[in-house]
């Protein structure tokens, strides 16, 4: 019976740790780490920020982040963070006079705004906006 249970449990980490890498990994790291990495893996810093009312905000979340082709995607190119821009991003949204949400800031290792995008977009979508800013770079 133990080895059942104890079966069953590896068999539900395993199965959630492979759902959880298809989509973006979002690292829970500041900006100043972002950059850091950024500039020694030669990556661009992607920051989705989001607030907890937001509808678009959740439908980002559900529909277009957990998608395959956006995880392999973002997770190669981008440095990727995800902020409350009610909690802990509020500077970042002041310093980039955020009025919508949610907003997406594509930046350089050194911080500086590569590209700026809003509001809800499909994974087909926003794999070319993820195209779109690295034929920036």
């Amino acid at each position: 019976m133990f080895k059942k249970i104890v079966l069953s449990f590896l068999i539900v980490i395993g199965i959630s740790l492979n759902a959880q890498s298809k989509g973006i990994n979002f690292q829970k790291i500041d900006l100043e780490a972002a950059k850091k990495i950024a500039a020694k893996e030669n990556k661009l810093i992607f920051i989705d920020l989001f607030t907890t009312w937001c509808g678009p905000c959740k439908l980002m979340a559900k529909n277009t982040f957990t998608d395959p082709k956006i995880g392999e995607m973002f997770n190669k190119n981008f440095v990727n963070l995800g902020i409350d821009a009610e909690k802990e991003g509020l500077s970042l949204a002041k310093e980039f006079k955020i009025v919508n949400y949610p907003s997406f800031l594509f930046l350089d290792p050194k911080g500086k705004l590569v590209q700026y995008d809003f509001g809800y977009y499909n994974p087909e979508q926003f794999l070319e906006v993820g195209a779109n800013v690295l034929k920036k770079k």
